[in-house]
């Protein structure tokens, strides 16, 4: 079971899951970073090219969804560098200080609460994230070319490139191809049809929109929505 709510931290989401069984829904690529707590670990999920399948072993699990682009001002490490990866947070920070915050998260009578009071602390003494990423984030979410971005924004398509790599972990190209999705998935599951879905999120056209998913989330569009 999958729970999630708004943080007190910024734009962030935190989130709880139990995993039961071996069978566990794949989590799809979406811009973001995690900052995860299983019992006795904490780790970080990297940015997503591609479908995420968890292990399937049971326990439970908390955490902190960054808002795209804000993760590595928390974390002290540019996104590229964890493109596709889960890795322990004893590997980013010191590893008395881990063991010290799993401790406190694991005796906590909420871990989700305790999680996300680990990431506000961390934000009050954390340097605040450029804000023209923000900006990036919308105007790609609306649909909007990267060239055109570069010049609304004032910076050069190599610039744009790079601070993208830094902290979306991949170029803006990519980061709008995850946002496309993440925007038809929204539409597709609240009912839209999937060729109006196509031409709402911003796709060439339905067959666009299939190799996207397929690409991106390793099922066929209408098996991941559960479509007949």
């Amino acid at each position: 079971m999958y729970v999630e709510r708004a943080s007190r931290l910024a734009g962030a989401v935190v989130w709880s899951r139990a995993i039961a069984g071996p069978s566990v829904a794949a989590v799809l690529p979406d811009g973001c970073m995690d900052l995860l707590w299983t019992e006795g670990r904490l780790l970080v999920a990297g940015p997503d090219t591609r479908a995420y399948v968890p292990d399937g072993v049971p326990g439970g699990w908390a955490g902190v969804r960054f808002y795209p682009g804000t993760g590595p001002a928390l974390l002290g490490v540019p996104a590229h560098e964890l493109r596709d990866r889960r890795v322990e947070l004893a590997d980013l920070w010191p590893a008395a200080r881990v063991r010290r915050l799993t401790a406190r998260v694991d005796r906590a009578a909420d871990p989700v609460s305790a999680l996300e009071e680990v990431a506000l602390e961390r934000a009050a003494d954390a340097e605040p994230p450029d804000p023209l990423l923000r900006e990036v984030v919308g105007a790609l979410d609306s649909g909007r070319p990267v060239a055109a971005v570069a010049d609304e924004l004032g910076v050069s398509a190599r610039q744009l490139h790079r601070r993208s790599l830094a902290a979306f972990g991949y170029g803006p190209k990519m980061l709008a191809r995850v946002l496309r999705l993440q925007r038809a998935l929204a539409l597709a599951r609240g009912g839209v049809p999937l060729a109006e879905t196509a031409a709402r999120a911003g796709f060439a056209d339905q067959a666009h929109l299939a190799r996207d998913v397929r690409e991106l989330a390793g099922l066929p569009a209408r098996e991941l929505l559960g479509l007949r």
